[in-house]
């Protein structure tokens, strides 16, 4: 035989060699939950070995994802009951949860890519990412409490906002407020293919912003995240949010949809970020719980499909694991 491909095969090195794709630290993005207090961090139920921090730890928290190589994080925060409301007039309080964890964050570590939350769900009475009016979740309305955060964010310090709502138009709202308000380097990372998928499940725990079950209010949030089902949508809500000044965008979640990241890195301009969401991190960690699978080697195995899919960058709740791996193997080859 004149081809054999196994020869490129037959040892550790040679198949690093031949590695057709790499993972790096500074290509992941770490979430972050921040929650209110002193000296505490809460063990997320549904996450193991996932935690919502009190703000003095948390700053320790991304001083360490920063020594370890991690070069970017995104916040979310879990917002006290009493504050909210179905106009999210807490989301642009000066002195809110995030504003003045970004303020603490850009303090300790500045040169960090900090990217915030920006999604009304987190501050909604309604557990909805947007207004909710007569058993509608309202478009237009919305885009205008988003603007406002992301004005807040940006006067806070935040280097790119996130936002997460899905609602129609919000891309470049957020970018004619950003450049009128003089945040002309702000940047937008937009969840342009956002699907409405049972995956979110502990994340929503996390933040204790599922949506509620109330009479005339929407149970889930089908009426603006995607329908799983369509793909070439997701490629025109990836466009639109480009046109509209996105400067990256996402596909969330990212192991049920790697077909869409391929899709939509063939034709986008912009980087490409996957959001390896917190259903598809717990059922790695129940597997393996279990002695099903190799928690390492599931979580090497799946962030890599979702590199070689074409995500430029992932955010991922392994970011720490990942990092210490690869730091393992590259000492383990320096020697």
């Amino acid at each position: 035989m004149l081809q054999r491909p196994r020869r490129l095969r037959q040892s550790p090195a040679l198949r690093e060699m031949a590695a057709e794709t790499r993972l790096h630290p500074a290509q992941f993005i770490a979430p972050l939950f921040a929650m209110e207090g002193e000296n505490q961090r809460e063990e997320i139920a549904s996450m193991p070995g996932y935690y919502r921090y009190t703000l003095d730890l948390l700053v320790e928290e991304v001083k360490t994802l920063w020594d370890m190589g991690c070069r970017s994080a995104l916040l979310f925060v879990k917002v006290e009951d009493a504050l909210k409301d179905n106009e999210g007039k807490e989301a642009i309080n000066p002195d809110g949860l995030m504003q003045r964890g970004i303020r603490a964050i850009k303090e300790a570590v500045p040169g960090i890519c900090l990217m915030t939350d920006v999604a009304m769900d987190p501050y909604s009475s309604f557990g909805h990412d947007g207004i909710v009016e007569n058993g509608a979740v309202l478009n237009d309305e919305t885009i205008g409490v988003l603007a406002d955060m992301a004005i807040s964010h940006a006067q806070a310090g935040a280097d790119f906002v996130a936002p997460s709502d899905m609602m129609d138009g919000r891309i470049e709202a957020i970018r004619i407020a950003l450049d009128t308000a003089g945040f002309t380097q702000t940047g937008i990372m937009a969840y342009s293919a956002k699907y409405a998928s049972c995956f979110y499940g502990p994340f929503r725990d996390a933040l204790d912003s599922a949506p509620v079950d109330m009479q005339d209010i929407p149970k889930d949030k089908k009426t603006y995240q995607m329908n799983p089902a369509n793909a070439v949508e997701g490629l025109k809500e990836a466009q639109l949010d480009i046109e509209q000044g996105a400067d990256m965008i996402m596909v969330k979640p990212a192991v049920a949809y790697l077909d869409i990241i391929c899709r939509i890195k063939d034709i986008s301009p912009v980087p490409v970020t996957a959001y390896h969401v917190s259903g598809e991190y717990a059922m790695i960690k129940a597997a393996a719980a279990k002695g099903w699978v190799n928690e390492e080697e599931a979580m090497v195995e799946v962030l890599t499909s979702i590199k070689r899919a074409g995500a430029d960058l992932i955010a991922t709740y392994f970011v720490k694991e990942i990092i210490e791996l690869l730091q393992r193997k590259d000492a383990k080859y320096a020697e």
